[in-house]
C-alpha cells in the first residue's frame, strides 16, 4: 500500500508541465515566418539576406535565435517552398534569400 501512494504524487509534477505549455500559447506574438518575412523585406541588399544576417536580424528583434535556430530554419525552407522567399544562393535552410516578386501574380 506504500508503494501506491507515492503514484498520485508523481502524477502531480506531470501535470504542472502541460500547465505550462498551454501557457505558451499567451506570449505568441508574430510567427517565425512573419519575422523572417519582415526582416528579409528591410533588408537594402539586392542579392538577398543570408541565413546568418537573417539570424542576427531576429536576435536583434529580441528573437530568442539559439532557443529556436530549428525553428527558423524550418520557417525558411517552408516560406521557400511556398514561393514567398526565393533562394539566390545555397542549397537548405542556408544561403541567401531574397522576397519573391511574382506570386502576387499568377
Amino acid at each position: 500500500m506504500a508503494e501506491v501512494a507515492p503514484a498520485p504524487a508523481a502524477a502531480a509534477p506531470a501535470k504542472a508541465p502541460k500547465k505550462k505549455a498551454a501557457a505558451k500559447p499567451k506570449k505568441a506574438g508574430p510567427s517565425v515566418g512573419e519575422l523572417i518575412v519582415k526582416a528579409v523585406s528591410a533588408s537594402k541588399e539586392r542579392s538577398g539576406v543570408s541565413l546568418a544576417a537573417l539570424k542576427k536580424s531576429l536576435a536583434a528583434g529580441g528573437y530568442d535565435v539559439e532557443k529556436n535556430n530549428s525553428r527558423v530554419k524550418l520557417a525558411v525552407k517552408s516560406l521557400v517552398t511556398k514561393g514567398t522567399l526565393v533562394q539566390t544562393k545555397g542549397t537548405g535552410a542556408s544561403g541567401s534569400f531574397k522576397l519573391n516578386k511574382k506570386p502576387r501574380c499568377g
